[in-house]
């Protein structure tokens, strides 16, 4: 292998990172940039793929500029990127529309599966549970409803499928771990589902091919060179999704491992060696970086996310002030929140922003602070947003658990870990030991991971992870905090089981839509 770094692209929801990492994991140096959402009408997300593309060349740029690397030097570079968000390609190989994975506007496709094929039979086959996260419902709601983009369509694909053929892939492919999410791929046998496909009538001629991640699919193109700053003909090597990418980039590749991501959305992420269902259909099992293993997750459409939000609706005056100081308004509202006892007062939040998803999976769900009283201020609704994405998260580990799935210690990855006070929080509502990492982004060490793979310096992510991935801090849960968490955790399902049974979730959501 020539050169010596390796380069970790990961293409988040709201922002893209390129990390350039030495050759035993270090990183050198970082670019970084933000990008928006768009939400057409409620329960509607979309991005747009060339601003994505764009964002993944200027943060090349950036990290090759800030470490003062000669671009002769890499040795290889991968990418990981969110999942599920469908890319329809035109046939000019430009794209013409990205629908996210948070978007919830394909209700009536769902139907049309469960009416097709039966949600458990598309659960048994897919591991998927059938909602309208995955790609099959949003193929159908554009074959279905906007026929004039389905007829200038040439491929409908993920993310990380035209992020790659920008760079100078010579066709579109797509990881075998991230495709489960397509929603027509057997993840028992790593496969397309020829049922689903003839029962839908999906062409397979407009998919991207399948590898394994690491897999060595090309070199970085004239254009792309210019557009980047890495040398024509680097290789470019099949990458992951980024939860896929964020669990190997934790280590999670033995069983008993769990990793919790807080980022845009949350994911918990346990290592399966063997085939799995879960028995109530509720919860994710798709296909590990490692080939012919599996993975059980568990999916938060709004974790960090949530506290953005708040940052930028509620702490408006402390974005202000940190902007005009200089200074990091995440650290500003840390200094808010240190003062506030644990369970926030007795303030709870309900983090459902973006709906909920595992193990409850509800399109209606809606966010909500709950014990609001003339006492809580500010600080205290930050620490509510804080506790009530980890009890959240919380609920889904306890999913695992009760498919006796086996979790010792949760090593806790994301932005969110920058954060002492969230860090403690976690073990506290998890009630178990949590673990930082030396590299905290995760999902960037993951792709460089499979960059490395793919040139042969190691022979699949399970040696790089023992090589790479290395412990940093240890968060013990606090008794007295854990029993507060239990109790806090009571409340929040109640309060969710109420909302939803008596239809108080379905009927606001009925007059957004209206409106």
């Amino acid at each position: 292998m020539a050169g010596r770094y390796l380069v970790g692209i990961d293409v988040g929801t709201t922002g893209t990172k390129t990390i350039i990492f030495d050759c035993q994991g270090q990183i050198v140096s970082v670019g970084y940039t933000e990008y928006t959402c768009h939400y057409p009408q409620p329960n509607w997300v979309e991005q747009d793929a060339e601003e994505l593309i764009e964002a993944v060349f200027t943060t090349n740029r950036q990290a090759l500029k800030k470490g003062g690397i000669d671009p002769a030097e890499i040795a290889s570079i991968a990418a990981s990127s969110q999942r599920a968000c469908c890319v329809f390609v035109g046939h000019d190989d430009k794209p013409l529309k990205m629908i996210s994975w948070q978007d919830n506007r394909t209700a009536e496709e769902v139907a049309e599966i469960d009416s097709k094929l039966g949600s458990d039979e598309y659960y048994r086959i897919t591991g998927m549970p059938n909602t309208p996260t995955w790609l099959l419902p949003k193929i159908l709601y554009v074959r279905n409803k906007e026929p004039e983009l389905w007829d200038k369509t040439k491929k409908h694909v993920q993310l990380q499928d035209v992020i790659l053929k920008a760079m100078g892939a010579d066709d579109y492919y797509t990881d075998e771990s991230g495709i489960a999410l397509s929603g027509y791929w057997d993840t028992d046998n790593l496969c397309w589902s020829d049922k689903i496909i003839d029962t839908f009538g999906i062409d397979r001629d407009m998919m991207a091919k399948v590898l394994p991640s690491g897999t060595h699919v090309g070199g970085i193109s004239k254009q792309a060179a210019e557009r980047s700053g890495f040398l024509e003909g680097t290789p470019i090597c099949m990458g992951i999704g980024d939860q896929n990418s964020a669990a190997i980039g934790a280590g999670v590749v033995y069983p008993g491992m769990l990793s919790v991501s807080l980022g845009t959305g949350g994911m918990a992420v346990a290592f399966l060696d063997k085939k799995y269902r879960d028995p109530s259909g509720q919860t994710i099992i798709c296909n590990h970086a490692l080939h012919g293993k599996w993975q059980f997750e568990g999916l938060q459409n709004g974790a960090a996310g949530v506290f953005r939000w708040f940052r930028d609706e509620i702490a408006t005056l402390e974005k202000a002030q940190a902007e005009a100081d200089g200074t990091d308004v995440y650290a500003k509202l840390n200094e808010m929140i240190a003062d506030v006892p644990v369970g926030s007062g007795g303030l709870l939040c309900m983090p459902h922003l973006a709906a909920a998803a595992s193990p409850r999976w509800n399109l209606d769900a809606r966010g909500m602070f709950v014990g609001l009283t003339f006492s809580h201020g500010k600080a205290h609704m930050a620490r509510a947003c804080m506790e009530g994405i980890a009890l959240e998260q919380k609920d889904i580990i306890h999913s695992i658990k009760a498919n006796n799935i086996q979790v010792d210690t949760a090593r806790i990855i994301g932005g969110a870990t920058k954060s002492e006070i969230w860090n403690q929080i976690q073990a506290d509502a998890y009630d178990m030991p949590t673990e930082t990492l030396k590299v905290k982004d995760a999902g960037s060490l993951g792709s460089a991971m499979c960059a490395a793979v793919g040139v042969g310096l190691y022979k699949d992510a399970r040696e790089a992870a023992d090589d790479l991935v290395k412990f940093d801090k240890r968060y013990e849960p606090i008794p007295k905090n854990v029993k507060v968490f239990e109790e806090l955790y009571g409340v929040y399902c109640d309060i969710y089981n109420a909302l939803d049974k008596n239809g108080a979730y379905a009927r606001l959501s009925r007059m957004q839509e209206a409106n």
